[in-house]
């Protein structure tokens, strides 16, 4: 028996998931029915993120934070540690105006305009549970942060790391790199330089917690001793919440990191797919 309209609502709702071709949707024809489907699916996700979060109050400190500026603010020190002088600026103006914050004001926005459906319901997920609210689904992801090309998207939540090793805004920040062409910014591209950075496919994640910790050890500690020290804290408790990520690997990394002068360097080297990681050991050399 045919999909109905509620039928299909209530499965996207539940699930995130949707038929392509939206054979529940009235139209004269495929393109008539995606019209009318998308934006039914998208009108329900916005009702019910307004049902669950009618009574919770967005944190003040957080609404009226200038996203712009703090997102500079974390990011150009890795920005300074991974890019030549020359590129800086347009990368930093890029990762700036990439971070969105999901607030009251923003959310029904970002509902509407996000191209795919399924990165809409885990936006959607994402603000609820930034605010502590019912999520969509009982095994929705409670994701404090996603990035889809180069945007990154935050919640409420990313601003209360649990850990003192842990900076949403930086990781998130970290995998625009390989998202992002070179050409798209302006910056000069080559055969072997077609990203803003060449990252290892396998080794996506294990960057960007590499980068998310540096970051706290260089805010942290005040020279290469005490970082060390911070390091030793940090192996000492939790590891990268990911399956992804080689918890062994992770700290060596960190370990060579904290060693160098440019510990950014030494990440990247460390996560770049193997024939760029020899060419920059042979620069090194």
């Amino acid at each position: 028996m045919p999909e109905t309209p509620e039928q299909a609502t209530e499965r996207y709702l539940r699930s995130g998931e949707h038929d392509a071709h939206f054979r529940a949707w009235p139209g004269n024809d495929f393109l008539a029915r995606v019209h009318c489907g998308e934006a039914a699916l998208r009108a329900a996700l916005i009702a019910a993120v307004h049902s669950r979060t009618l009574h919770l109050a967005f944190p003040e400190a957080v609404i009226n934070l200038d996203i712009v500026a703090f997102t500079r603010e974390k990011v150009a020190p890795m920005v300074r540690g991974l890019f030549p002088a020359c590129e800086q600026a347009l990368v930093l103006d890029l990762l700036e105006r990439s971070v969105i914050l999901l607030t009251p004001a923003t959310i029904d926005a970002q509902l509407q305009s996000t191209p795919w459906l399924a990165t809409a319901w885990d936006l959607a997920n994402l603000y609820l549970a930034g605010l502590g609210a019912d999520l969509l689904a009982e095994d929705a992801p409670g994701l404090l942060g996603l990035s889809e090309e180069t945007t990154c998207y935050l919640s409420a939540a990313s601003f209360d790391a649990p850990g003192r090793f842990e900076d949403f805004v930086v990781h998130e920040a970290a995998h625009i790199f390989h998202n992002c062409k070179r050409e798209t910014i302006g910056l000069r591209a080559t055969r072997t330089r077609e990203w803003l950075l060449e990252i290892d496919f396998g080794k996506r994640e294990t960057f960007a917690y590499a980068c998310e910790a540096y970051s706290r050890l260089q805010a942290l500690g005040d020279g290469p001793r005490e970082r060390q020290r911070l390091l030793t804290e940090h192996e000492q408790g939790s590891m990268p919440p990911d399956e992804r990520v080689d918890a062994v690997e992770y700290v060596e990394i960190l370990r060579e990191a904290v060693a160098v002068r440019n510990g950014w360097k030494r990440i990247l080297q460390r996560c770049s797919p193997p024939r760029v990681a020899r060419r920059a050991l042979l620069g090194a050399a």
